[in-house]
């Protein structure tokens, strides 16, 4: 295993200086604000001068409000911290000021499987809007009224998000390879208005038809009083997304307006995963993610006009939201729809090569993948504009940093990044002027005050694994979650373990310079004997055999105190069996790279490892059907991107019993 600090890249001499970072800490030292020489010093006043801070970031932006607020923070207490009362802003008009600077820049490059490719300037985007707008309100839409979309990633939907949040309507989204399931047990929550969708799409080289799905969606949605069909899959189908924009582009531009809102006016819902009971609706505002995203893209990724910024993801994850933000700092979106893996693994590397990208974010399984299939894109292809790699979606393993600089190139930035679609953002990630080491996230995001808590609510010691939780407000945290009338759902699902302070459900060991690693889900730890251990330790020494494609790791408690029972899942590469050499290799390797405690008591294999569609192992859901939980009660199918892989656990349970 590749020693887990090790530094693998350092920032240039210049880096400070360069930055968005460097130019935002003299922003404030010209303000009247502290002198911040570095980006430690910028993190300890953010956090102990939270208003400040983000007042700061603010006028730094050239954010504008209709209304300016009283002051920036009014109460810090959580829940429901008050941000900026009094003011009114809108999320759309600040992500469309760049049409204003460089109307002929590119604002949306869209590369998709199903079609050609489309690029879009900031003025032809503005134009969109504004006739999107328009088209909604013709049909009715207005503030507060939501909007779903059962879209791809693709300029459209970017478009349609923008005149939904323009007229102060709220958003919401599902892939379109979601479940019928899935979307309705998210939509039925929210009482949609107005339904954008395609007929199907292309994944790879396979046709996906989804008129029926679309047909049994609206069926549920007794609240729809529309449905806008965009011909993605069959042009010449019917084209209901022209009828939607058939405005004169003169009269849409002359009515286009940008509804005044609160800070905390909803701009969209975000559902949790949802495998287990109903997806948790979470609602963001307006002011919480135009500023919160903001800082994030341009004093951690050092995003703005000119760049080009690209993270592979579908519409029903929080990273899709967070791309599109790109608007927000002026950068260029650069959009994938298709399967990451067709014709091979190459595909998004030639994506960041052809397009030229900047910043350029994957999954740490992709990754890991990308390794295991001995993929060399810095060789193959021109990667040299890639300054900075982002990884999120599970811990990134030593090995994937090593990989990554090996095989991508040693100029490239590797960014682990750590958050959520609760805070739909990331919480720790990297700066542009700190070292990376592998293994480890580089440090608590700007005006994020995570820490690691005992049971008891102390603070951690350095090197001390605790619960991940945040001690401070952070303006992206939710509005609440949708009909959660008296909060008191949105307080039990953050606020029950620890009073006042976010509980986030990960376990996170801080060092003492402030890096961190995160080991899993607390609530799918493993306890041996006492013993905590992370399950993310086993998947970085299982998945590193080549034989291996995927893993899960349980353990079933003993009521008496004991070891319990230790079970390791594991899925082979081409489905070749799992033989006595191989279960030997992996215990050996378990042994001593980890501690004999690590040492499963049953490695078994099965065709595939449950996984939620944003690609999330299903430990819990497992575990729970281990005990004795049916597969139907333990997970819902339409939350997994395999709907048959809990039928081949509870076969292989069948077997076992």
């Amino acid at each position: 295993m590749a020693p887990v600090n090790r530094t693998i890249w350092e920032p240039s001499s210049t880096a400070w200086d360069d930055s968005r970072l460097g130019d935002f800490a003299r922003h404030v030292r010209t303000s009247g604000g502290p002198s911040c020489d570095s980006y430690g010093d910028v993190l300890a006043w953010s956090l102990t001068e939270l208003g400040a801070f983000w007042r700061a970031v603010v006028d730094w932006a050239g954010i504008r409000f209709h209304d300016e607020p009283r002051v920036s923070l009014g109460s810090a207490t959580m829940p429901f911290a008050e941000w900026f009362p009094g003011c009114t802003l809108n999320h759309a008009e600040l992500a469309l000021r760049q049409a204003e600077i460089s109307p002929d820049g590119v604002a949306v490059v869209s590369v998709s499987q199903t079609r050609a490719r489309i690029e879009v300037t900031w003025a032809e985007l503005a134009d969109q809007v504004a006739r999107c707008r328009a088209g909604l309100v013709e049909r009715g839409v207005g503030r507060a009224d939501r909007v779903v979309a059962f879209l791809p990633n693709i300029v459209e939907t970017t478009v349609a998000f923008l005149a939904t949040a323009s007229l102060g309507a709220i958003w919401s989204s599902c892939a379109p390879e979601f479940g019928v399931r899935a979307v309705t047990d998210r939509w039925t929550q929210v009482d949609p208005k107005l339904l954008l969708t395609v007929d199907g799409y292309r994944y790879g080289d396979k046709d996906v038809d989804r008129r029926d799905q679309v047909e049994d969606i609206v069926a549920v949605l007794p609240t729809l009083e529309h449905v806008v069909r965009l011909p993605y899959l069959d042009p010449g189908g019917e084209d209901g997304w022209s009828a939607l924009l058939d405005h004169d582009p003169l009269v849409a531009a002359e009515s286009m307006a940008f509804e005044a809102v609160p800070f905390d006016h909803p701009l969209y819902v975000l559902f949790s995963s949802g495998t287990t009971g109903l997806p948790k609706p979470i609602v963001h505002g307006h002011g919480g993610i135009t500023l919160e995203h903001v800082k994030a893209l341009a004093l951690h990724y050092d995003l703005g006009p000119g760049d080009r910024f690209c993270w592979f993801t579908t519409t029903g994850w929080m990273m899709w939201n967070f791309l599109t933000s790109a608007a927000l700092v002026g950068a260029t979106a650069v959009l994938f729809d298709g399967d990451p893996g067709s014709p091979d693994l190459s595909t998004l590397w030639n994506l960041a090569a052809d397009e030229g990208v900047d910043v350029f974010g994957v999954s740490a399984p992709f990754v890991m993948a990308c390794r295991k299939g001995e993929l060399r894109p810095g060789r193959d292809l021109d990667l040299s504009k890639v300054r900075h790699l982002g990884s999120t979606g599970a811990p990134l393993p030593p090995e994937g940093f090593e990989w990554i600089a090996d095989a991508v190139g040693s100029h490239v930035q590797i960014g682990s990044l750590s958050g959520g679609t609760d805070v739909c953002t990331g919480f720790v990630g990297s700066a542009p002027t700190l070292p990376v080491r592998t293994g480890e996230i580089s440090t608590r995001m700007l005006g994020c005050d995570v820490q690691a808590f005992r049971p008891d609510g102390t603070r951690c010691d350095p090197g001390e694994t605790g619960e991940l939780v945040i001690t401070q407000p952070m303006p992206s945290m939710p509005v609440g979650f949708w009909g959660d009338r008296d909060g008191s759902k949105y307080h039990g699902a953050y606020f029950e373990e620890f009073a006042g302070v976010w509980h986030h459900g990960d376990w996170i060991t801080f060092d003492d310079g402030g890096s961190c690693v995160i080991t899993g889900r607390s609530d799918a730890t493993l306890n041996r004997g006492g013993v905590r251990l992370g399950t993310s330790d086993f998947y970085t020494v299982v998945e590193a055999s080549p034989q291996v494609s995927d893993s899960l790791v349980v353990h079933l408690e003993d009521a008496d105190g004991g070891p319990g029972e230790l079970i390791l899942l594991v899925a082979t590469v081409g489905g070749a069996e799992l033989d006595e050499a191989l279960i030997r290799s992996i215990r050996t390797s378990l042994r001593t790279e980890l501690s004999p405690r690590h040492v499963p008591d049953v490695i078994d294999r099965v065709d595939v490892i449950p996984r939620t569609l944003s690609g999330k192992k299903l430990e819990v859901p497992v575990k729970r059907m281990l005990l004795g939980q049916p597969a139907d009660q333990a997970a819902s199918r339409d939350s997994l991107a395999d709907p048959t892989a809990l039928d081949v656990v509870a076969a292989w349970i069948s077997q076992r019993a």
